[in-house]
């Protein structure tokens, strides 16, 4: 597709694909801020797990510092030029178990209604061109975001850390790109990435999918 926008991982590591584009269009059920094409990539361990089973996991919440991909560097995907930062926001509490995130999905309403912090919590968009495309990278760790509106950024550079802020039920990195930073009306583009397994293939990774990228 001729306005498809390819990319590098914005990380190193062991990470698992959660609401891929690959799998579904609109990838997060809706095509609201932009989102058609976004996906969300959670950092795990050899089992492909973001944290260790306990009771919290069963039964409560849990500190964000238990998973794996809490505070692990973000790299900037693409080189351009800063248009939007936001940090500042809390990192939440983690919900894995079923009965804490009935309550989570039921305000779900009051967060969209929030806007911004209250969606993408502390996050860094970067613009490829003047007038876009935009590419977002949200959820990142308070006080973590290194990046300054009106900066240029290179590719693979830290742009900020792994959190759990905004709409986030366990520490990852949300990413998309879109035709304008007006939320409400930007539209999605489509991804693709390269560089994971020393490829520069271009690629999309699937749902619960795990990879590496050096």
């Amino acid at each position: 597709m001729a306005d498809t926008v390819t990319m590098r991982f914005p990380f190193t590591g062991r990470w698992m694909a959660q609401n891929s584009p690959a799998s579904r269009v609109p990838s997060h059920g809706t095509h609201r801020f932009g989102t058609t094409y976004a996906i969300d990539f959670v950092a795990v361990d050899r089992h492909g797990r973001s944290a260790a089973r306990s009771w919290r996991a069963a039964l409560s919440t849990e500190p964000p510092e238990l998973f794996r991909g809490f505070g692990a560097p973000i790299l900037a995907p693409v080189g351009g030029t800063v248009a939007s930062v936001l940090d500042g926001e809390p990192d939440h509490e983690a919900r894995r178990a079923q009965l804490r995130l009935i309550p989570y999905v039921l305000s779900q309403a009051r967060r969209v209604r929030g806007g911004a912090a209250a969606i993408a919590g502390n996050h860094v968009v970067i613009a490829l061109a003047d007038g876009g495309p935009f590419v977002l990278l949200a959820h990142l760790k308070n006080g973590s975001v290194d990046a300054a509106v009106g900066q240029r950024v290179e590719s693979g550079q830290r742009i900020g850390a792994c959190g759990n802020s905004g709409n986030s039920t366990e520490p990852h990195v949300h990413v998309q790109v879109t035709d304008s930073l007006d939320w409400p009306v930007a539209h999605g583009l489509p991804i693709l990435f390269s560089g994971a397994g020393g490829s520069d293939e271009e690629w999309m990774p699937r749902n619960s999918q795990v990879f590496e990228v050096s």
